[in-house]
């Protein structure tokens, strides 16, 4: 007969404790241990496993399994694994369900059985929601239930090949006492579908919740559980919704996938560049053009920096879109480096479109905007950027050169400014450069004198 024991659980890292303390000793966190009740089973048998060679393996048998989205397959790498688990997390109503319905659907009038596992909705709303989207999963299955034992019965008797868990926050074993979302059930529950999606080759999509600082809620390990972990990004108030793949064990991390929110779903973005700069200025002074490298896609992306005198004795530093410590190395390095007197000066930096640049390469394109602003004068709407800039203001090397110089001849694009270091041929103009100063020099900026801002420090010797 199983035995019930008490325990303390942190609810932010999972760390456990036989008694209460105020606060957890691995994350430092108040007021986050919860006492949770658990079975203690009787010791089981052995599994009888023995080990196999590995040359007497096969090689992969199971197919990938393609959805009706290539962005979708893409950043999966190249379609659905059998046998894998792939957790989709992302903010409340920024279009989970939607995602997962539209590619269940596919895969299911493909002939291939899907079963949809709602916590959330009841199978009523679900209906309603594909009927909305023009959908008609007739060979679609649905299941409305909440217990991980109801669940992975089901699973056993009907055999399907794709699942659908909406979502593992809802999710509870009768043999925990604790609440479901808390980290003992998550954890629990993680641990009998994966190990339910490995012995029958079940590929099985979680759907998790995140907190407020933008991370997946519930434990850590929960992340490395999984194969795949995808997170679903956008601007509530934008049509653009990002998927970006942070671990996938059967392909490229880093994969990045556009979908535009419409009334009809979700519809894959065939030409994410030229999406993102269509509504970009002419003529303005800030705005600049940089080709990032997204996994093994390369896009351009508009930055928009303003440079403003501030009326406070801190200026402000902020930035949408980047990390906003590169925004203050790039300030340093502009004035320590360049002469610009940028301390009495508010910065603002902007990626345009809702689009999170975390590359290097995008740091001479920053500077150069911030630049543009600070002196008022307008870049070539026909160049893009591409370099990363070092502490001593030289311009670094960077990765994918060749992807991003096509991803720029493509759209029409004269120019390109890049590291000196790079020796490349193109049918559009090469501006290499060695350090800021040289950059600043071609484009004719250390010319110009700033309109409503600070002086250059060479003016104030």
């Amino acid at each position: 007969m199983a035995r019930t024991k008490s325990r303390f659980v942190c609810q932010e890292c999972a760390y456990e404790s036989s008694a209460w303390v105020g606060r957890c000793p691995h994350c430092n966190q108040w007021n986050s241990m919860v006492e949770e009740a658990t079975a203690k089973s009787e010791a089981k048998a052995p599994s009888g496993a023995s080990p196999v060679r590995l040359k007497d393996l096969d090689g992969l048998s199971s197919q990938r399994l393609a959805t009706h989205s290539r962005e979708f397959n893409g950043v999966l790498g190249g379609g659905v694994v059998p046998g894998s688990t792939v957790l989709v997390g992302g903010d409340p109503g920024i279009g989970k369900s939607t995602l997962l319905l539209q590619a269940a659907t596919s895969l299911a009038d493909g002939g291939i059985d899907t079963l949809y596992v709602s916590g959330e909705e009841s199978l009523q709303q679900i209906r309603q929601r594909a009927s909305r989207l023009g959908l008609c999963p007739d060979s679609l299955l649905l299941l409305g239930e909440t217990d991980a034992d109801g669940i992975e019965r089901c699973l056993r008797q009907v055999g399907p090949r794709v699942v659908v868990i909406d979502s593992i926050q809802t999710l509870y074993d009768p043999v925990l006492s604790s609440a479901p979302g808390s980290v003992g059930q998550v954890r629990h529950c993680a641990g009998r579908l994966i190990s339910v999606a490995r012995s029958m080759d079940i590929a099985i999509f979680l759907v998790g919740h995140v907190t407020k600082s933008g991370e997946l809620a519930g434990p850590r390990v929960l992340e490395h559980m999984v194969d795949t972990v995808l997170y679903f990004e956008g601007e509530r108030h934008h049509a653009y919704r990002m998927l970006r793949a942070v671990k996938n064990r059967f392909g490229s991390t880093n994969e990045l996938g556009l979908f535009d929110m419409t009334d009809r779903g979700l519809i894959d973005v065939t030409s994410p560049s030229q999406l993102l700069l269509s509504e970009r200025p002419q003529n303005i002074p800030g705005s600049v053009v940089v080709a990032v490298m997204e996994g093994s896609r390369s896009l351009l992306v508009e930055v928009q920096a303003l440079i403003a005198p501030s009326a406070w004795p801190s200026p402000r530093r902020t930035a949408m879109g980047i990390d906003q410590n590169r925004l203050a190395l790039l300030l340093a390095v502009l004035e320590r480096k360049m002469g610009l007197v940028v301390s009495n000066q508010d910065a603002y930096v902007k990626v345009a479109g809702g689009l999170r640049v975390d590359e290097p390469g995008a740091d001479l394109g920053i500077a150069l905007a911030l630049v543009s602003s600070y002196l008022d004068a307008p870049l070539d709407d026909k160049m893009v950027v591409i370099g990363e800039v070092g502490l001593t203001g030289e311009v670094r090397m960077v990765s994918g050169v060749d992807q991003r110089l096509r991803e720029a001849e493509k759209l029409g694009f004269s120019q390109c400014m890049l590291p000196a270091h790079v020796h490349k041929t193109a049918d559009i103009g090469l501006i290499p450069v060695a350090n800021l100063e040289q950059a600043m020099t071609r484009l004719g900026l250390k010319k110009s004198r700033p309109r409503n801002t600070g002086p250059l420090l060479e003016d104030l010797s």
